[in-house]
């Protein structure tokens, strides 16, 4: 009974720090996004490197409806002096007609087409940048998933935030307004779990860093070996980031969100993601067999049975109390990432929510379940620590 005692004493405690540590988060990341998201340019200081020229690496794969829009307006940036590197793995993928016509729309913009990649690991990704890296003219590299969006000024921004010491810019993955409950989905958990664990472990000095939209120095990549270093792993963004702070220089988040605007989605697609990226958290960082508690049920669950156990209080009554203001908390941070009103009612934000969040626990224990994953065209088995290897047919 002293050893149940004990252990009891114990989860009420977890419970307890649990909760400080989960609403430390959430503030953490609401103030951020009030404060630094969604500036003018007018309220941003002047850069150090505002000139600095930009070669862009843009990996491509295959079409969606929104392809040809979201690349264009890469083309009409209002930025001096940048270089675009289209990068298709494949001469017969139809991205490479898409690429030529945006080439022959805007001949007066300094882009090339690199068709074939170069084979140095298992990522795919960084097979089919290889030839674009090693053409890249500039001191800085912008490396962009095909199905992001920006604004004219969004490089701009990026520079902004690389003054002296900085070596790595990122933006906050946020999802553009489209149709369906499939695309409300993605936006609440974009706007909602997922900046406040990202912008609460860089604002504690933790590096956490999504390879959608990543502005970097080319010599401090090369000095760990350049994009070849990073083929072993299918995380790449990680271990690209691992390398720059290892190097001593420090990471700053961009004004803008990186608006994911990918014009194929489902939920389905959506859960494949979530179970990949966990699969991939989980043999990189041990620590995220912890994740669950972080989520809104069980952690209302265990901090309820807390309040139970030390004050006596009604455990499913504070369990109610503590969803609610997580879902409030949620929605004032949703809004702040999104910078103006929403395409969604509050309604559809609640449907939208309560099914993210039923989701989380059975999206960890499928990541649990299955070590391999599907990424674009091929099948791989992760190893602890990050590297992996290609599953091939037999």
């Amino acid at each position: 009974m002293a050893v149940l005692e004990l252990a009891m004493q114990g989860l009420a405690v977890f419970g307890f720090i649990l909760f400080f540590v989960l609403w430390l988060m959430h503030f953490m990341s609401i103030i951020y996004v009030r404060l630094h998201l969604h500036k003018k340019r007018s309220e941003v200081k002047q850069p150090f490197v505002q000139m600095a020229g930009v070669s862009l690496l843009k990996p491509l794969k295959g079409v969606d409806p929104n392809l040809i829009s979201n690349l264009e307006t890469f083309f009409t940036l209002d930025y001096p002096k940048y270089e675009v590197l289209l990068c298709v793995q494949d001469q017969d993928d139809p991205a490479v007609d898409v690429c030529k016509k945006l080439l022959g729309k805007y001949p007066n913009v300094d882009a090339r087409l690199f068709i074939g990649g170069k084979k140095v690991g298992i990522n795919p990704k960084i097979n089919n940048l290889m030839p674009g890296y090693e053409g890249a003219k500039y001191g800085l590299v912008w490396i962009c998933d095909s199905g992001i969006r920006v604004k004219p000024d969004t490089l701009t921004d990026l520079t902004n935030q690389m003054t002296e010491k900085v070596g790595l810019v990122h933006g906050l993955p946020y999802v553009a307004d489209r149709q369906g409950f499939a695309a409300t989905l993605e936006q609440v958990y974009f706007g909602t779990s997922h900046p406040r664990s990202y912008i609460s472990a860089n604002v504690t000095g933790i590096k956490c860093v999504t390879g959608m939209s990543c502005l970097m120095r080319k010599d401090v990549l090369d000095q760990a070996g350049g994009l070849v270093a990073f083929a072993q792993y299918i995380a790449e963004d990680y271990f690209m980031a691992k390398a720059i702070a290892d190097r001593g220089w420090r990471f700053s988040m961009a004004t803008q969100v990186a608006l994911q605007n990918s014009g194929s989605y489902s939920i389905g697609q959506f859960q494949s993601r979530m179970i990949r990226w966990t699969k991939l958290r989980i043999n990189m960082l041990p620590g995220t067999v912890l994740e669950p508690v972080s989520e809104c049920f069980l952690a209302s669950l265990i901090i309820g049975w807390a309040a139970h156990y030390v004050f006596r209080w009604d455990m499913m009554v504070f369990f109610m109390c503590h969803c609610l203001a997580w879902f409030i908390s949620d929605y004032i941070q949703l809004t702040g990432v999104q910078g103006g009103p929403l395409s969604f009612s509050k309604l559809d934000f609640a449907v939208a929510w309560f099914i993210r969040e039923s989701m989380a626990v059975q999206i960890f224990l499928s990541a649990l379940w299955d070590p391999t994953i599907s990424w674009r065209t091929g099948r791989y088995r992760l190893r602890c620590g990050g590297t992996a290897e290609e599953i091939l047919d037999v």
